[in-house]
């Protein structure tokens, strides 16, 4: 599993023209699905995420969580996260999840966040996509491995 955390002022997605999802503060989150990710692995990466202390206090250090500035999340599926492009200029996608395993650990993990976050919304899975941010800092994080 794959997450790339940015921290944002806010964030949208776009399907067929039409906004499908938007926070205001708070972070949107790629989230990559590799064939061997479990149900266990999204409550890991979704504990990380969530426990991430990234904002910033009144002393300018990063030491604020998500729920202490009461931020929002957008969650958006982009399984190019296992773009492998060691051989070659063709990316392989072979250790992306199958469509059907991923689109389900994808909806667990907004399920999940949702029991946690007032604010979660979500593009649309396995749509093209036009994703708009502004990142502050830029501070973006990649959690991979965990």
């Amino acid at each position: 599993m794959k997450f790339v955390i940015q921290r944002v002022g806010q964030a949208s997605v776009k399907v067929d023209g039409k906004i499908v999802g938007a926070i205001q503060k708070g972070y949107l989150v790629l989230i990559g699905v590799g064939r061997e990710d479990t149900e266990a692995d999204a409550d890991k990466y979704l504990k990380k995420l969530l426990g991430l202390r990234i904002f910033e206090d009144e002393q300018g250090k990063t030491n604020l969580s998500l729920a202490d500035v009461d931020g929002e999340l957008l969650l958006v599926s982009q399984f190019t996260l296992y773009a492998n492009c060691r051989k070659g200029n063709r990316p392989s996608f072979i250790e992306a999840g199958a469509p059907e395993q991923a689109e389900r650990l994808y909806q667990y993990i907004v399920s999940r966040a949702r029991e946690q976050v007032p604010v979660v919304e979500t593009g649309v899975f396995g749509a093209s996509m036009e994703v708009s941010l502004v990142n502050e800092g830029p501070f973006t994080i990649l959690l991979e491995n965990l």
